[in-house]
């Protein structure tokens, strides 16, 4: 059998510097994002609310973001990608500032969505500009290095913005976030290349691009996606209470296990970047077993420290060794329409960000304790890991039929 040629390997594929720029924008959007776990208390007191009530701000910013995503690159569609960029970036940098001016709770409240419908709109048409700039055989390494952004941001963006806020007041960690978004800005500005909107035939067509919510492999890819995030966050939602209430550990050990589980993050993602464009339904089926698989054994094992300590590590490894592969596919399976496979791929992470803390919350209220969390998100990992099996067996159908013209019809049915 023929070796394969160098050019065609993914790994010896060169990832433009302007792929690392939109990273470092994720690091600022993802820090803005979950920054404020960390600094609820301090943020409740200074504006008179209670915990409940400033916990809403986080709600407000996955709403956001779901519906964000999807509206925003259809309005974009036809504006230069860069261009694109530049004035999302403005506009979440300038929700920051509001953010860190806001005199109530309800201005806060604004300035949270503006900045999440800003965050999903960048994601959506980031995701874009980053396949658009490597071969079709590099793009899970470079959503590799947009999702390494946010696991960067979940390891030292998270933590320095809680502990800022927490010794400078809270409005000191939307202003640190702000002066990161102006550093990408200016990144976008100086490395992204300009490109033309596409004219003719080739023109962007939003009825031409919705038909892709046609094809069953789009909608497969949403829910798998959906179903690995939902799982995750079941779990890491309730984290620090199942560390404390059923493992015993002190509060001060919280942070480092957030920030080991970071960690796994970034070592998956890295791990999913290098091996998701040679085998992408096989690391995503390895991926999303092993997550159920160490969820399980986390809601078994809960009340062993050093056993929730290693299997936290454990899930950030293999969820986000997923994420590459899960974002891949969804441009694989929707590739005319780039733009809103990104937006898709967005709210389909931000509604298992929100469904799965929901259920698990449910789990909660019931009685079942914290520890019920965890088989709360090993049965969504399990549902994700059937949804693979269904969405790999219409691939190689989809692909079999499409080798054979006389099947054509066929295909259209399927």
């Amino acid at each position: 059998m023929p070796s394969t040629p160098v050019a065609d390997k993914p790994s010896a594929v060169r990832i433009p510097l302007s792929v690392y720029i939109l990273g470092l924008s994720v690091f600022a959007l993802g820090t803005s994002e979950f920054m404020l776990s960390g600094i609820l208390q301090p943020l409740a007191r200074d504006l008179g609310v209670s915990i409940p009530k400033a916990g809403l701000l986080v709600s407000a910013f996955a709403v956001g973001m779901v519906v964000g995503a999807p509206v925003l690159a259809a309005a974009t569609l036809r504006l230069p990608r860069r261009t694109t960029l530049v004035g999302l970036l403005a506009v979440f940098m300038l929700g920051q500032v509001a953010g860190a001016l806001a005199p109530t709770y309800e201005v806060l409240f604004v300035s949270r969505v503006l900045s999440a419908l800003a965050c999903a709109g960048f994601w959506a048409v980031g995701a874009a500009v980053a396949v658009s700039l490597v071969p079709g055989n590099a793009r899970a390494r470079a959503m590799a290095i947009m999702v390494g952004g946010l696991s960067v941001a979940n390891i030292a963006g998270v933590p320095a913005g809680s502990f800022l806020g927490q010794q400078a007041g809270w409005r000191s960690a939307f202003w640190a976030v702000a002066a990161l978004a102006a550093v990408g800005l200016v990144g976008v500005l100086m490395l992204v290349p300009r490109t033309a909107v596409p004219t003719g035939d080739d023109a962007p067509n939003l009825r031409r691009e919705l038909r892709i919510y046609r094809d069953k492999q789009v909608w497969l890819a949403l829910v798998t996606i959906a179903l690995n995030a939902g799982a995750v966050f079941a779990l890491f939602s309730y984290l620090a209470p199942l560390l404390t209430d059923v493992a015993g550990l002190p509060q001060s050990w919280v942070p480092s296990v957030l920030a080991l589980f970071g960690i796994g993050g970034l070592v998956g993602t890295v791990i999913g970047g290098r091996i998701a464009d040679a085998h992408l339904f096989g690391t995503m089926y390895g991926g999303i077993a092993a997550s159920t698989a160490v969820l399980a054994l986390l809601a078994l094992l809960a009340e062993y420290r050093f056993a929730a300590i290693g299997l936290a590590l454990m899930l950030g490894v293999t969820a986000f060794t997923t994420a590459p592969a899960l974002n891949a596919r969804m441009f694989n399976a929707a590739e005319a329409a780039p733009t809103l496979a990104g937006a898709t791929t967005t709210a389909s992470f931000n509604i298992g960000n929100t469904v799965g803390p929901w259920l698990g919350g449910l789990a909660i209220s019931a009685g079942w304790g914290y520890a019920a969390v965890a088989w709360v998100g090993a049965a969504m990992a399990a549902a994700g890991v059937a949804t693979t099996a269904v969405s790999s067996r219409v691939h190689a159908r989809s692909r079999v039929v499409a080798a054979s013209p006389a099947r054509t019809v066929e295909y259209a049915e399927v």
